[in-house]
C-alpha cells in the first residue's frame, strides 16, 4: 500500500467519523461563523456610540448646561444627568455608566474670575474600551471648553481674530491615521480577533480529534489501518482538517476585504497566503501538544490555555516591545503573532516578499514541529499508554 492510499484510508475513516460526531463540523464551522458574524456586527458602525456618561451638575449655570450639550452631541457620549454624586456613583460602581463627570458648584464664576475651577470625573478601568473612551470624549470638550473660555476673554482684550487660534494652539497637528484613516473599530478588533479564534478552533479541534483517538482506545486501530505508518495516519487527518480550516480562514478574509472592505494595502492573495500558513502551523502546534502530552483532556486544556494567551501577546492590542522583556520571546511560540505581523506589513504598509519573507519562515518552521514527537504519538496509540479516566 503506497502512502497515498494510506492517507486516503484515513481520510474515508475521518469522514465516517465526522458523520457519527458531528461535534468536529459544529465546532469548527458553527463557531467560526458565530465569532464572525459577532465581531463584524458588533461594531457594524465602526466607531462605538452612546457610550453612557453620568454627569452631576451642581453649578446649573449656562456654561455646564452648555458642557452637557456638547458632550451629550458627539458621536461617543450619551449624558445621562443625575442630581447627586451618590446615585451616579453607584450606576458607576454597577456598570449602568462608564464614567461620572462633577462639575462643581461656582463653576461658572470661577471660569469669569480666572480662578481655574476643579473638573472631576472618574473612569471605570474595568470597562477597558467603554472606559477609555469616555476618558477620550471627556477631555477632549473639557479642552474644547477652556479654549472657548481663553477665547472669549481674548476678544474681551481686543486680540484680532487672526491671532487668536495661534494663541490658543501655537502648534498645529496634521494627524495620518495608516492603515485605518477612519479610525474603525471593526476593522481594527476583526482583522485579528477572528484569525485569533480560527487559531484556537484549529488548535482545540484537532487536539481533541487526535486525543479522541485515545479516549476511545481507537489508535490502534488507526495505525493498523495504514500499517502501522503513523505519519500516514497523522498526515490523513491533517489533510481533511487543512481542507476544512482552509474554506473557512479563506471565507473569513474575503468577508473581511472584499464584503467589508476593511483597509488592505495589499493584495488579497497575499492575505490568503499568510491564513493557510496560520492553519498550518495551529495544526502543527496542535499535533506537537497531543504528542507531548497523549492524555485527551491534558491536552485540551494546555491547548486552550496556550491559545487564549496568544490572542493577548500578539501584539495588535498592546505592542509586544512594551510588555516585559521576558515577554518578547516568549511571543515567538505563537503562530497569531507571525501573523499579525506578516498583516502588518502587507495590510498596512503594502510592502513586498523581501519585507514579509522573515514571517513566512517562522510560520513554515512550526511545520516541523510535529517531527519531534511522532514516534511518542504512535507509542501510545499502539500501546494505549495513556490514563482512562
Amino acid at each position: 500500500m503506497n502512502f497515498l492510499r494510506k492517507i486516503d484510508r484515513v481520510v474515508q475513516r475521518e469522514l465516517r467519523i465526522w458523520a457519527r460526531r458531528p461535534i468536529y463540523i459544529l465546532g469548527s464551522l458553527f463557531v467560526m461563523t458565530f465569532c464572525t458574524v459577532f465581531y463584524l456586527s458588533f461594531l457594524k458602525e465602526g466607531v462605538p456610540s452612546d457610550v453612557p456618561i453620568a454627569v452631576v451638575d451642581l453649578d446649573r449655570s449656562s456654561t455646564s448646561r452648555n458642557f452637557c450639550q456638547q458632550l451629550d452631541a458627539t458621536q461617543l457620549g450619551k449624558v445621562i444627568l443625575y442630581e447627586d454624586f451618590s446615585s451616579a456613583r453607584a450606576d458607576l460602581q454597577g456598570g449602568k455608566v462608564t464614567s461620572v463627570c462633577l462639575i462643581p458648584e461656582g463653576f461658572d464664576r470661577d471660569i469669569q474670575s480666572q480662578r481655574q475651577p476643579t473638573f472631576s470625573f472618574y473612569i471605570n478601568g474595568l470597562y477597558f474600551l467603554g472606559g477609555s473612551l469616555a476618558w477620550k470624549d471627556i477631555l477632549t470638550m473639557v479642552n474644547l471648553t477652556s479654549g472657548a473660555v481663553q477665547r472669549e476673554v481674548l476678544r474681551m482684550k481686543g486680540v484680532p481674530e487672526s491671532r487668536i487660534m495661534g494663541e490658543l494652539r501655537p502648534v498645529d497637528i496634521d494627524i495620518h491615521q495608516i492603515g485605518n484613516p477612519t479610525m474603525n473599530y471593526g476593522a481594527y478588533l476583526a482583522n485579528m480577533m477572528i484569525p485569533g479564534m480560527l487559531q484556537m478552533v484549529v488548535i482545540i479541534i484537532l487536539i481533541y480529534s487526535l486525543g479522541a483517538e485515545l479516549k476511545y482506545g481507537t489508535g490502534r486501530h488507526l495505525l493498523h489501518s495504514v500499517g502501522g505508518d503513523i505519519y500516514a495516519a497523522v498526515s490523513g487527518k491533517l489533510a481533511l482538517y487543512t481542507v476544512l480550516f482552509t474554506a473557512i480562514g479563506w471565507s473569513i478574509e474575503v468577508i473581511l476585504y472584499k464584503w467589508m472592505h476593511f483597509p488592505l494595502a495589499g493584495s488579497l492573495g497575499q492575505m490568503l497566503l499568510a491564513c493557510f500558513l496560520l492553519v498550518l502551523a495551529s495544526e502543527a502546534v496542535a499535533v506537537f501538544i497531543v504528542g507531548c502530552v497523549p492524555i485527551c483532556r491534558f491536552a485540551l486544556s494546555i491547548g486552550a490555555l496556550y491559545s487564549v494567551l496568544g490572542l493577548s501577546l500578539t501584539g495588535f492590542t498592546l505592542p509586544v516591545e512594551t510588555m516585559p522583556s521576558a515577554l518578547h520571546g516568549f511571543s515567538l511560540i505563537y503562530p497569531l503573532r507571525h501573523y499579525y505581523d506578516l498583516y502588518v506589513q502587507v495590510g498596512i504598509f503594502g510592502s513586498g516578499f523581501g519585507a514579509w519573507y522573515p514571517q513566512v519562515v517562522m510560520l513554515l518552521l512550526f511545520c516541523f514541529l510535529p517531527f519531534f514527537v511522532m514516534k511518542r504519538l504512535a507509542h501510545a496509540y499502539e500501546y494505549l499508554d495513556y490514563e482512562r479516566n
